[in-house]
């Protein structure tokens, strides 16, 4: 079959799998499936050089652990002194509630059609009147999204390496080097060999978290942060409700975003499930990860909070005063951030590759036109990434921009459809139905929010980054 096929095609295929006959009947809970499609898809597999569907639930929870402890974690106890005690714990809770249920009506549309394989796939049977349209619109997205967040890895590649040599390197070459890493990284075809170097990433970014949060109550007092350096802004103080003075729309928001981006990875759990050997033990993945996400993210953000109040800074190693102490912490960060770009690379490679060679034989066999064209694939999203890194100034910046365009719809509004696709007949059926009904209006709404007001005050934020002392686009000046 040819991947470039005709819109008639494709609105075949996807009325073929519509409501009112669907392929695989799943209710509310999800718990009913028609199982033997997705032993025949696993069979299709058997004779291939190269096999896909070989992640158990515990290997696929390691490799979205691996994925979310990230640098972007360290932003948090920023997020609270932007927000205050009360409220960023708050909205920290209730984005990890929201990412938990959005992520489980994901893996109930995707129990619902097997043939799913990636968020492109899922946009064209959320959206089966225009499957052509919504193919394209989030195919584009998601290149977006995951490119963006590549580059953000190769602007933190730099900074640490800056940090680590005391800036030894035109800053520039760091983000090279950093890209070089992160397409070596990249080269490996399935995520099976992925998740084995996604739980080196997760072991050391937890050190470099417990170093961070040590050395940040070990400390006399914080270096200083975005308001003045110490003791410019007084002893370090924390706030119950929201700070003093409290913060302008344009902070708030980009605290909340930064909040949103660290909590929503659903754009990539489809290539999950769809690689799993038992795709209905996903939940046991879901839950355990969730459990583990809110623990870690509620100390670093109450732990870091409490000792650097309003000097904390994103990532928190910017407040310290020790230089060492800097650099023991962002050492252990520079694995995590070569290999988790290496995770994003590989889920958008495969998009790519599939809409090049689609189901042919080089997709799954070892030819010299399947790699070439993978390792081509490899290459330029990584030089795409590196351009980006050189272009958006302040790692804040990424995030919110990233959460603003693309969480807004892969980690809220997509799947506020998808409810109402599964539920459009009963969905004021009963107390419970009704609430999940008003949950779900809300989650929309929240992730329209977002969108419109996310991205101007994300924007807004570069424009006033560029109006001050920050470095120019493609310079050699630090970036620590």
């Amino acid at each position: 079959m040819s991947p470039f096929r005709t819109k008639k095609d494709i609105e075949k295929e996807t009325f073929a799998i519509e409501d009112e006959a669907p392929r695989v009947r799943v209710e509310d809970d999800s718990s009913s499936y028609d199982s033997s499609q997705f032993a025949e898809l696993a069979a299709k597999e058997e004779g291939h050089d190269i096999k896909f569907r070989t992640l158990t639930w515990k290997k696929a929870t390691l490799l979205l652990f691996g994925e979310y402890v990230c640098l972007a974690i360290l932003a948090l106890p920023w997020c609270l002194s932007v927000l205050g005690w009360a409220c960023g714990l708050i909205v920290l809770v209730a984005l990890g509630f929201f990412c938990w249920y959005t992520s489980y009506t994901l893996w109930q549309w995707c129990m619902r059609h097997p043939e799913s394989t990636d968020m492109v796939d899922i946009a064209a049977t959320l959206f089966p009147r225009f499957p052509w349209l919504a193919r394209e619109l989030t195919g584009f997205f998601l290149l977006v999204n995951n490119v963006m967040l590549i580059g953000f890895h190769v602007f933190t590649g730099a900074k640490i390496l800056n940090t680590l040599s005391e800036h030894s390197m035109c800053t520039v070459a760091f983000q090279g080097f950093s890209a070089i890493m992160g397409i070596v990284f990249s080269l490996p075809r399935t995520l099976k060999d992925v998740s084995k170097m996604g739980v080196f990433s997760a072991i050391s970014m937890g050190i470099a978290i417990l170093l961070a949060l040590i050395f940040s109550g070990i400390e006399d007092h914080p270096l200083g942060g975005y308001g003045g350096k110490w003791p410019e802004l007084g002893p370090v103080r924390t706030s119950g409700g929201f700070p003093t003075p409290k913060p302008d729309f344009v902070g708030g928001l980009n605290a909340v975003l930064n909040m949103a981006f660290l909590w929503n990875g659903q754009i990539l759990y489809p290539s999950f499930i769809a690689e799993m050997k038992e795709p209905k033990d996903f939940p046991k993945a879901l839950a355990a990860l969730t459990a583990l996400e809110m623990g870690l993210f509620v100390v670093v953000s109450v732990v870091g909070y409490y000792y650097l109040g309003q000097y904390a800074q994103a990532p928190m190693m910017g407040s310290f005063v020790n230089p060492s102490y800097r650099k023991a912490a962002f050492a252990f960060v520079l694995p995590p951030t070569i290999i988790i770009g290496g995770i994003y690379s590989n889920v958008t490679s495969k998009y790519l590759y599939r809409r090049i060679l689609g189901n042919s034989r080089h997709a799954h066999s070892n030819t010299v036109l399947g790699w070439g064209t993978w390792l081509s694939i490899v290459f330029l999203i990584w030089t795409v990434a590196f351009v980006l890194g050189n272009v958006i100034p302040s790692m804040g910046d990424f995030l919110s921009i990233i959460s603003s365009s693309c969480t807004s719809w892969f980690g809220f509004m997509f799947w506020a459809v998808a409810y109402y696709r599964m539920n459009k007949k009963r969905l004021f059926k009963g107390p419970l139905k009704c609430f999940t009904t008003f949950l779900n209006v809300l989650i929309f709404g929240f992730g329209l929010f977002m969108l419109g007001a996310g991205l101007y005050t994300s924007i807004e934020a570069i424009i006033l980054d560029y109006q001050g002392p920050v470095r120019g686009t493609f310079s050699c000046a630090d970036n620590q």
